[in-house]
């Protein structure tokens, strides 16, 4: 029997015996696109090649694309684990035709490689076509031997494929496998069912959908197909779920050993399978530089995280676990995809580090739970709120399967119907995120691609060239002219402007003619590669299209910006050397003229002494004066190279390397300095957390950077002349001064705490008792949080089982410590819920445990209603 590594590599030689070239999968998430978290499809790296947007050196090629699918009208989270065949991180095996070959090899070659390779049994293979695809149906006819009775036509919702609202997309051919006992009929294909299962997709690219719905055709007629890597598995290995395949098995295998359970079927199982899938999601995502967090992708792997965890609970595996079966898929999946080794200890961190931090977010949720419950029993209520079960799926991560059943074995049932409002609601709100805003900008890109239009960047060689208007878009349309004082965008033949990518802000400047018009460029940008647009005014003058025009770069802010690019390329190897680890990678930059930003992956704090190493290393680099060059190479000469690539970066085949002679090589179309000397002073200027695993280094080189050093002097100097002594002098006087203030706190929290203990004196004879319970409740007028607790620590100490609420002002807010007893806590007293009730009326808050909190409010004038609410609140209780 083929294992999965044998399968895959198998497809790849085959498409190579047929000339394509075997590429590699692109990162799971691309760059920034309002319809896309996650790369879900293998085209997804060569949309613009299908728009004729980029020229590509291939005509066809191969590959097995990472894809990660947990949103849109993919989103199949809550099957997963429960069916045969849903993931929400798979493999999909593709082959791509830019303008080469169409319909007919790619049904013949996938004919082939199915019956004649796989030996896939030809009277279970179905094949669908849509409706008017005459072409299609006769080639499955005429060039494969498929019965004929297993050719059928579906229409546009099950055999026409788009890759969105808008974008490239065509008439598709599936292929069906028939995993029946008896052998399927017609009307069970498409029809859903895991038994006859779409293994397949065979995507005639040839139209481009308009945002107002109409098609145009493409500017050359492509081929993309997509075949399920778990799914062909499972069949060639003769398995009935993708779940019992060499895919999934080490890892389900690791989870029934740690968990001390069979793997079966039921409740169990699922568990198992969800936490397998899981695991592959993260372990992608997080090797492709995405960290668990609380927006965007982030989101998403924490939601997912938090999933797999809450599974793994009801295994019984209550620590963190998820990181201790990561070897294991590494050693499965490395050998194809070797950045999940190269990323080892990140992904192992980041597991780790989420997994223990969500135990406390779960026990939240728990205590959540609770509240809602008790709630529930004060009021006449039966059912469990639809609001609650989605706060504690939203929030808590929660799904509802478990609030049913927490709810159940407390004899409420859910409000389904509002729970799924929510959901709905939810749903409807990230769909309107993710809905694509530029149809009708990706309308006038096809237009201008259709009529060849395009612009050249001469950028690298000069800052001011010569051109002629190709386009005028006001508002997003089309004009011909442009009159003074209207803001516009500009097409030009060439321009020198660097458009806004990789980080790097767009160029400013002006464009003008010899009649004497000026328009003011406030920014560049580039939509799709070879089409860059001038954003700005007219400011004198008429200009319409056709028009001859120069182009002028601003030339000093061009050149600030050029020092602050390369200083980012120098940083990135100091950081590298300085940490002692090639497993940092870039996770996003802002490089201006001002200043520059570079956000890494790590995952703490780095040390002044770290940072002053790295700012040292850059001003050696900089101080080499080392060239700066830049050449070409073919993409898929870059692995295993030493060059750097950027993980949410998308390349050409060819691509552009920048290289500091000894010290970096990047990938980078960005514009740079001659040499490493021509930055001038570099300064960190700040080391912050941006998200969990992320950090962020802001820095400033030349005047900039002056400037940043002349203010730290001027800071100095103040400073030393307030405390007469030498700028050298600062650290000692500031040190003995710290000391004084630490000796004076000392001998007031002495004195007050001297003082606690007298008012406690006083006090701890003025207790009542409640239902045969001490209870003291007052106000001990000011008195700061320190000595208010100390106090309440003697009182307990003398009348352990009593019930102790203090309350005092410090500094205008009130602050309340509450001490519960065992004997209070018996007749449902809970300190936290208690004081946080009562923090409450008081403009505040607070919480802790069932014997000990402490809450705080803003507004001391209401502090006696709030006493007098607890003392309320406290004969009920106990009485």
């Amino acid at each position: 029997m083929m294992t999965s590594s044998e399968i895959r590599q198998s497809f790849l030689d085959f498409f190579a015996s047929k000339q394509h070239d075997i590429v590699p999968s692109s990162p799971v998430v691309l760059p920034t696109d309002p319809t896309l978290l996650f790369a879900n499809a293998g085209m997804n790296q060569f949309k613009e090649i299908f728009l004729g947007a980029r020229k590509s050196s291939w005509t066809r090629v191969a590959n097995s694309q990472k894809c990660i699918r947990v949103s849109g009208k993919h989103n199949d989270l809550e099957e997963v684990g429960r069916d045969t065949y849903h993931h929400t991180f798979f493999e999909m095996l593709g082959n791509w035709s830019f303008g080469d070959y169409y319909k007919r090899e790619a049904i013949s070659w996938a004919w082939e490689l199915l019956t004649e390779v796989w030996r896939l049994p030809k009277e279970r293979l179905w094949v669908t076509v849509y409706t008017t695809d005459d072409e299609a149906a006769d080639i499955w006819r005429t060039c494969t031997d498929v019965e004929a009775e297993h050719i059928l036509r579906f229409g546009e919702d099950d055999n026409f494929w788009e890759m969105g609202e808008t974008g490239p997309c065509g008439p598709c051919s599936e292929i069906h496998f028939d995993n029946t006992e008896t052998g399927c009929r017609p009307d069970q294909v498409n029809a859903g069912s895991p038994d006859v299962i779409e293994i397949w997709n065979l995507v005639f690219m040839q139209y481009n959908r308009k945002s107002d719905g109409t098609l145009d055709d493409l500017p050359a007629k492509c081929v993309d197909t997509g075949m399920g890597f778990e799914r062909i598995v499972a069949i060639i290995q003769g398995k009935k779920s993708n779940y019992d395949t060499d895919v999934f098995m080490p890892l389900i295998e690791a989870v029934s050993t740690r968990a001390g359970i069979p793997y079966g079927e039921g409740d169990h199982a699922v568990a198992m399978r969800v936490v397998a899938d899981h695991l592959r999601t993260l372990a992608f995502a997080i090797a492709d530089g995405v960290m668990p967090s609380n927006d965007g992708r982030g989101y998403v792997l924490r939601r997912l995280l938090r999933r797999a965890a809450r599974f793994g609970r009801t295994l019984g595996l209550t620590e963190a676990f998820l990181w201790e079966l990561f070897p294991i898929l590494e050693h499965q999946m490395a050998p194809f995809f070797p950045e999940l080794s190269d990323r080892r200890k990140d992904i192992v961190r980041a597991l780790r580090a989420e997994e223990e931090s969500f135990s406390a977010t779960l026990d939240r949720g728990l205590a959540h739970f609770t509240d809602v419950l008790e709630e529930l029993e004060r009021s006449d209520q039966t059912t469990f709120p639809g609001t609650e079960a989605f706060k504690l799926y939203d929030t808590y991560g929660f799904p509802l399967d478990l609030t049913v059943l927490m709810a159940a074995e407390k004899g409420y049932p859910i409000d389904a119907p509002a729970f799924e409002r929510f959901m709905e609601e939810q749903r409807a709100r990230a769909r309107a995120a993710r809905k694509d805003t530029s149809g009708a900008e990706n309308d006038l890109v096809a237009h201008f691609v259709e009529q060849g239009i395009q612009s050249s960047f001469v950028g690298y060689e000069t800052l001011v060239s010569e051109a002629r208007v190709l386009g005028i878009l006001i508002d997003g349309q089309l004009a011909d002219t442009l009159a003074e004082g209207q803001e516009a965008e500009l097409l030009l033949t060439a321009t020198p402007f660097y458009a806004e990518a990789g980080g790097q802000v767009g160029d400013t400047g002006t464009i003008t003619t010899a009649d004497g018009a000026v328009f003011t460029v406030s920014d560049t940008r580039k939509p799709v590669q070879d089409i860059m647009l001038h954003k700005g005014r007219l400011v004198q003058g008429t200009l319409a299209k056709a028009d001859s025009v120069t182009a002028a770069v601003d030339e000093a802010r061009r050149n600030a910006i050029r020092r602050h690019h390369t200083a980012t390329h120098l940083l990135n190897a100091a950081l590298r050397k300085v940490l002692e680890t090639d497993s940092i990678k870039q996770a996003g930059s802002y490089v201006a003229p001002d200043r520059l930003r570079f956000d890494f992956t790590w995952f703490e704090a780095l040390t002044a002494e770290q940072l002053d190493a790295i700012e040292r290393l850059v001003t050696e680099y900089i101080v080499a004066n080392a060239p700066v060059t830049t050449y070409e190479l073919p993409l898929k000469d870059v692995p295993g190279s030493g060059i750097i690539a950027i993980f949410d970066e998308k390349y050409s085949d060819t691509v552009r390397v920048v290289d500091t002679q000894g010290i970096s090589r990047e990938l980078c179309g960005g514009t740079h300095v001659a040499r490493s000397g021509d930055i001038g002073p570099f300064r960190i200027i700040a080391e912050t957390s941006i998200a969990a695993g992320i950090r962020r280094i802001e820095a400033q080189t030349g005047l900039v950077a002056c400037d940043h050093t002349a203010h730290e002097h001027a800071i100095l100097a103040t400073l030393a002349q307030h405390l007469s002594v030498a700028p050298a002098d600062l650290p000692a006087r500031v040190n003995a001064l710290m000391e004084h203030s630490h000796t004076l706190e000392k001998e007031l929290k002495a004195a007050a705490e001297k003082n606690a203990l007298e008012k406690g004196a006083a006090l701890a004879d003025t207790f009542v008792e409640m239902g045969g319970i001490p209870v003291l409740i007052d106000s001990v007028g000011e008195l700061a949080p320190p000595a208010l607790r100390a106090l309440v620590d003697s009182l307990r100490k003398q009348n352990p089982d009593s019930v102790i609420l203090l309350a005092a002002v410090s500094g205008g807010k009130v602050t309340f410590i509450l001490n519960a007893g065992p004997a209070a806590q018996a007749k449902g007293v809970h300190a936290g819920r208690l004081v946080g009730t009562i923090a409450k009326m008081t403009g505040g808050g607070g919480g802790g445990k069932p014997d000990k909190a402490q809450a705080g409010g803003k507004d001391p004038s209401k502090l006696p209603d709030a006493l007098a609410a607890a003392r309320d609140l406290l004969v009920k209780a106990l009485d």
